[in-house]
């Protein structure tokens, strides 16, 4: 399957962006499986739970590893081509400057992430899925490690997602808003452990974050904007708002 004329050159193969969807496709499927069987130690688990919160650190190890393995797949696939991971983030920091812009970039755009997220919650109604607060950090070394797991998620996830998968489907379908939407959809299906509610949710958000990387053509603010947003939403919000 060749790139069409015209269209954006793609920066892996296409069997390379199969295998991708195949991995995608396992861990959604793995995570409406855990939606519908609860979490494994029933019996010490607190009802419409998840997971039991004993579990927690393991989970950010295993999010860590995973994120970090998935994006070694998408630069293996990328340096197979021929590219190198500025491919894939489309420009680094170069200045302190280069840095506080997008910092002022990321900040107004989390408030209209933030706004989105509320708005389209409210749209949708209560979720009767079950409930992932026990993987939220409790304890301080809990907190030390949702602020990595944040970081590691803010960039690995942005440069799978806006910075391969968009980049793909750019190029196979030639049409950057076909891109963003359906890059956004995978990007919410590989999150089905938090129910189909929620799903719906992150599409949204991550149809923003694509749109953010589409306009600035680099992923700098959506890495910060992504961090934040994970390290607000999983333990900060909660402390100011407690």
């Amino acid at each position: 399957m060749k790139t069409p004329p015209g269209n954006p050159p793609k920066i892996a193969s296409w069997f390379h962006l199969v295998g991708y969807l195949l991995i995608m496709a396992s861990i959604a499927g793995w995570g409406f499986y855990l939606q519908r069987t609860g979490p494994a130690n029933a019996d010490a688990a607190v009802a419409g739970q998840l997971i039991d919160h004993s579990q927690a650190i393991k989970n950010y190890v295993i999010d860590i590893l995973a994120d970090c393995g998935l994006l070694y797949y998408c630069w293996v696939g990328v340096h197979w081509h021929g590219g190198t991971m500025e491919t894939l983030t489309r420009g680094r920091w170069a200045t302190l400057k280069g840095l506080g812009k997008d910092v002022a970039i990321a900040l107004p755009f989390w408030l209209v992430w933030e706004a989105t997220a509320y708005g389209v919650q409210r749209l949708l109604g209560p979720s009767s899925a079950r409930s992932t607060t026990s993987m939220l950090p409790q304890s301080r070394l809990e907190v030390l490690i949702w602020i990595v797991v944040s970081i590691v998620a803010g960039f690995t996830e942005e440069i799978q997602t806006r910075g391969y998968l968009q980049q793909q489907l750019h190029a196979l379908t030639g049409n950057i808003v076909v891109a963003v939407v359906l890059q956004g959809a995978v990007f919410g299906i590989g999150h089905s452990y938090q129910g189909w509610k929620q799903v719906i949710v992150i599409s949204a958000l991550g149809v923003l974050y694509g749109a953010l990387a589409a306009w600035r053509g680099n992923l700098r603010a959506n890495m910060i904007a992504h961090a934040w947003s994970d390290v607000w939403e999983g333990w900060l919000k909660i402390v100011v708002f407690r």
